[in-house]
């Protein structure tokens, strides 16, 4: 399932609408050159799909296209760039 993410700068989210419920990346900024990755969230009916994985690869696609670095303090993020090495560049203290 590729539903549309969007970044909402004003809100510090990447988000994707899906059966009328919302997935979302919340991140803060720490700095002009880092963003901070606090929390992926999946509503429970549309857990299983992929869908925290697509707003992390795109939210990390964000932060590589715009020169940022990433804390990666949710888990999952960080399991996701465990597991996909193009990532590690990203990761700040």
């Amino acid at each position: 399932m590729d539903a549309p993410i969007s970044h909402e700068p004003e809100n510090r989210r990447f988000v994707m609408s899906v059966e009328g419920s919302l997935a979302v990346l919340d991140y803060e900024r720490r700095d002009d050159a880092t963003l901070v990755y606090q929390r992926v969230y999946v509503p429970p009916p549309l857990r299983g799909r992929g869908l925290a994985s697509q707003l992390t690869a795109h939210a990390l696609d964000y932060a590589l296209a715009a020169n940022l670095g990433v804390v990666p303090r949710c888990p999952f993020v960080a399991d996701y760039i465990e597991r996909h090495p193009k990532y590690r560049s990203l990761i700040r203290a």
